[in-house]
């Protein structure tokens, strides 16, 4: 996946009263080459926010649902959350997607939401409840880090425990 292939980024956006949304075009562009003119979009399974992507995303999903035996509960939970609640939202002239009102109603998507880049997928949020997540993650990323930096930084010393002669 090249760099114009991922979403990148975070920009705040207003919904308009028809819950049109301008998609920033470096996310349009990612999903350009996709099977239509728009993107992929559902409830997220991981926090209360809109998760979407191109054809990439769909077929991630799609592989790890096939990983998992037919009639498997986390498959059969994956297919009605993913597939199930899946929109195909297709850009019109002005690169806006219509985010389905059942959706935003769900996810308390009003006026400002944010959207957020995360590589092969993109979140939109309630824009007070992005701060929130934000920090949340900031601190999760901060604490993960430091530990991750103290286990290189341990697998670096020499043994010294016992055994010598």
């Amino acid at each position: 996946m090249g760099v114009w292939e991922v979403f990148l980024s975070t920009f705040d956006k207003q919904l308009d009263a028809k819950r049109r949304i301008v998609v920033p075009a470096e996310f349009r562009a990612a999903v350009s080459n996709g099977p239509f003119d728009g993107v992929f979009c559902f409830a997220s399974i991981e926090a209360d926010c809109l998760e979407g992507g191109g054809a990439a995303l769909f077929e991630q999903y799609r592989k790890v649902m096939e990983e998992l035996a037919f009639g498997d509960p986390l498959r059969s939970a994956l297919e009605t959350m993913v597939l199930g609640g899946m929109h195909r939202l297709a850009f019109d002239t002005a690169g806006r997607i219509t985010l389905p009102e059942e959706l935003c109603q769900e996810l308390g998507l009003t006026d400002w939401v944010t959207v957020v880049g995360l590589g092969d997928r993109f979140q939109v949020w309630s824009r007070d409840a992005f701060r929130a997540h934000r920090a949340q993650q900031r601190q999760l990323a901060r604490e993960g880090l430091a530990a991750l930096r103290e286990r290189q930084r341990q697998a670096l010393l020499p043994n010294t425990s016992g055994g010598g002669s």
